[in-house]
Parts: structure tokens; sequence; C-alpha cells
């Protein structure tokens, strides 16, 4: 027992997932009590850690003993790729039923991941105004602030006084979560600034709204790209912002909760996609559906890794008479290959933050063509002296040096082209990218070494 006043810290969700494993021991025994009465007290984020957690089998049978209340707050916490399965366990009465206790806003983000009739029995199921909400949030596509909006809008005119503001709020249970200001509107709900709480609160309560408002740092509109939304919430430090029709009047709000929530799923997206893996992997899905999630990539890997093999066979003969040729390859190409990705990097975030545009483009690829330049010299320097000494070979070291240069400068070109090209043909450039800049680095850094050992009379 702990001692009098001292608060115990709450379990971590790692906690919590070991605790159910355990009790899933007396479940399957017969003592279904401990385990019911622990789901029903933990946070729906952490039924949904430890349903991730779970191998399948365990993971439909704590699903099972989870209040249908609950189930519509849990499927929007899990994994695509958990949600999936929980909802292949779902008749259409049961995911209709779990819809009913979500807003509209939630309902869009599980549509993309129902069938269709369901989601039309969904909509059926709300009152008017619901599904006049539901309909507009599922007309905006993936991606816009549309998709992230929601209707929970607290707003006032700005001819009423702070008392008049202050006694309209008091007629709200509780304020919506991420309300950290008022939308100020007029008569006709054009949007005319915002009035922050903490303003309202400590203001004489006789003054008018309208001499208090400060204007809006943003007004967003419904199809707004959510990546560029993204970055005005970092550039303002924003907890919500109102989203606005096109004649100005405030129709919905986007809060900061549901931009973290789209920056983590886009980050996760890419990550995976860097990778070649086509969608979210449950970590106990089936063998056969992760294996054909995986397999596409590798085989766009070994069509490269055959282009790389190919240079390297035209030089069979070089490498036969100077061993020393096999030895040092990787170098060439590794080294190559990380400038590639630094380059990458840079580029990449830069048009995913908007800094590179027609105008700048090209002193963007001169800057990093001057950076590969002054890094391969450099690094050429000192490997031609570390070969040289260690081969006893100044020709090898010469060789080496000038194709470690050569191949870092293309390595620079390629990880700046290479996003640029993909960007332009509306791909995604963080994740089509990497494949490519690399099968240059490797294929040329080959192709640069040993063309080289072999004209210079290294192997002659």
């Amino acid at each position: 027992m702990s001692p009098v006043g001292r608060v115990e810290p709450p379990a971590s969700a790692q906690e919590h997932l070991d605790q159910v494993q355990a009790l899933l021991e007396g479940f399957r025994a017969g003592d279904r009590a401990p385990l019911q009465a622990m789901l029903d007290r933990l946070h729906p984020a952490d039924v949904a850690y430890v349903l991730e957690g779970l191998p399948l089998q365990d993971r439909l049978l704590v699903w099972g003993l989870v209040r249908s209340d609950r189930d519509g707050e849990i499927l929007l916490e899990v994994s695509d790729a958990v949600r999936d399965t929980l909802l292949a366990d779902m008749d259409s009465a049961e995911i209709v039923a779990a819809a009913q206790n979500l807003d509209a806003d939630e309902i869009a983000d599980l549509a993309p991941d129902l069938p269709d009739e369901v989601v039309q029995d969904i909509i059926e199921a709300q009152d008017v105004e619901d599904r006049a909400q539901l309909q507009s949030a599922l007309s905006y596509e993936e991606g816009t602030v549309g998709a992230l909006m929601d209707f929970e809008v607290v707003s006032i005119r700005d001819d009423v006084t702070c008392e008049t503001a202050l006694r309209y709020l008091r007629r709200f249970d509780e304020l919506p979560g991420q309300t950290d200001a008022l939308f100020v509107v007029d008569r006709e709900d054009h949007l005319k600034g915002v009035l922050p709480l903490k303003k309202l609160l400590v203001s004489d309560p006789d003054v008018e709204v309208a001499a208090l408002y400060e204007r809006a740092a943003v007004a967003l509109a419904a199809d707004t790209d959510a990546e560029e939304a993204a970055q005005a919430f970092e550039r303002y430090d924003l907890v919500s912002a109102p989203v606005v029709d096109a004649q100005g009047r405030v129709i919905a709000r986007l809060t900061v909760d549901a931009v973290l929530d789209y920056v983590r799923e886009s980050h996760e997206e890419q990550e995976l996609g860097k990778v070649g893996l086509r969608e979210e992997e449950d970590i106990f899905s089936s063998v056969w559906a992760s294996a054909k999630n995986r397999g596409p990539w590798l085989a766009l890997n070994l069509c490269t890794a055959f282009i790389a093999s190919r240079v390297i066979g035209a030089f069979e003969g070089s490498i036969a008479k100077l061993a020393a040729l096999a030895a040092l390859m990787p170098i060439v190409a590794g080294i190559g290959g990380n400038a590639g990705t630094q380059t990458l990097a840079v580029t990449v975030r830069a048009l995913a933050t908007n800094q590179l545009t027609a105008s700048n483009t090209w002193r963007a690829v001169r800057r990093e063509i001057s950076i590969a330049a002054l890094n391969g010299i450099s690094i050429a320097v000192v490997i031609s002296v570390v070969v040289t000494l260690i081969f006893g070979n100044w020709h090898l070291g010469m060789v080496i040096g000038l194709a470690m240069m050569a191949n870092i400068l293309i390595a620079g070109i390629a990880g700046v082209l290479v996003p640029l090209t993909i960007d332009r043909f509306r791909a995604d450039p963080a994740i089509a990218s990497s494949i490519f800049v690399t099968m240059t680095t490797d294929s040329m850094g080959f192709l640069v070494f040993l063309g080289l050992a072999t004209v210079s009379g290294l192997v002659g």
C-alpha cells in the first residue's frame, strides 16, 4: 500500500498490455471478471495499444469483451492494419451502432476502411444536421483540411459585450476540446477575427467584443492541402483555426490534435514508402499478406541490382588481374550512396516545406553540386593517401581518389534531380527517390572506378 499522500504514477501502455496478457490466462480458465473490469476502466487509446500488441486470436477475444458503446472510440485509435482485422470481425449492424457514438469528422476518418453500403447505412442513421455535416466531411479528399476539420465551432458576434459572451459560454455543458479562442463573426457568420479565451476572461464585462478581437492568423479553406495547414499551425503555434467557405463564412474548425494525427500518419506512410511498403503492416498479419506487401519492392531492387552486377561483369577481366579492385569497389559505392542520401533528405524536406520554387530551384541545384564537389575533393585526398599507404600503389590511390570524387559529385546531382523529377510528375519524392539514387550511385561508382582502372593502365 502506498504511503498517505503519495500519488502512484499511472501504468504505462506496455504495463497494461502485460496485465491483459496475464489476465487472459485466467479468462481461459473461466475467470472472466478481472479482464472485463480492466478493459472497462482503460482509456480507449490504451485499449487500442493492447489490441495492437496481441496476436490475432487473442486480439479478437479481447475485442469481443469491449463494451459496444466504446467500439467507435477504439476503432479511431488503432492503426489502419489492426482496424481492418477488427472491422472484419463485426457485422454491418455493429459497425453502424459503433458510429452512432462518433462525431461527423470521426466517422469520416473511418469511412475509407468501410464498405460503401455500410457508409450509406451510417449516413441514413444520422439526424438531419449530423447527416449534412457527415456528407460534407465525406465530400473532401484525403489530405485536405475538409477531411480533418470538425464542426464543433464556438462563435460569437462582434457587437455583443464580454458579459454576454460569457453567459453564452455558460450554456455549454463543456467547451469542445482544443478551444483556445472564440471565432468572432458578423450577423451573416462572416469571419471577423478571433477572441482568445484568456483575453475574454480578464476583460471588463461591459466592453464589446469588437474592441478586443484579433485578426485571425490563419483562415483555412476546406480544400486547402493538409500539409500546408500543418505548416501554418507550426509557424503560428496554433491550437485551432477557423475553416471558411468561399464567401468567408465560418463552417468548421481545424484543431491541433487533428493536425498532429495527420502529420504522424504522413510520416509513417513516408517511412514505410522508403522501403517500398505500400501500406501499414500488422505485425501479426498472415505471412502471405506480408509477403505480397513487401514483394514488389524487393523485385524492383533485384532489377536495379542486376544493373550494377552487369557493370561489374563488364570489367571482370580487370578485377581478375588486380584483386584490390574487388576490395575497394564497395567503398566507392557506399560513400557515394551516403552522399546521395544526404542530398536526397535535404531536397525532399525542402519540397515538403515548399522552400523550393520555380525561381530558386536551379540555385539550390548549383548549391548541392558545389557541396558535393567540395566533399568529393576532401574525401578523395584522404582515401588516395590511405589506399597508397595500405597497398603501396600510388597509381591505385590516384584512381580510387578520382573515382570517389566523381561518384560523390554524381550522388549530389542525383540526390537533388531525382526527387525534383519525381515531384514534377506529381508523385511522392519521399517514397520513390531512394531506390533510384542508390541505383545511380552504385552503378556509376562501379563504372567510374573500374573504368578508370582499366583505361589508366592500372591493370594492363
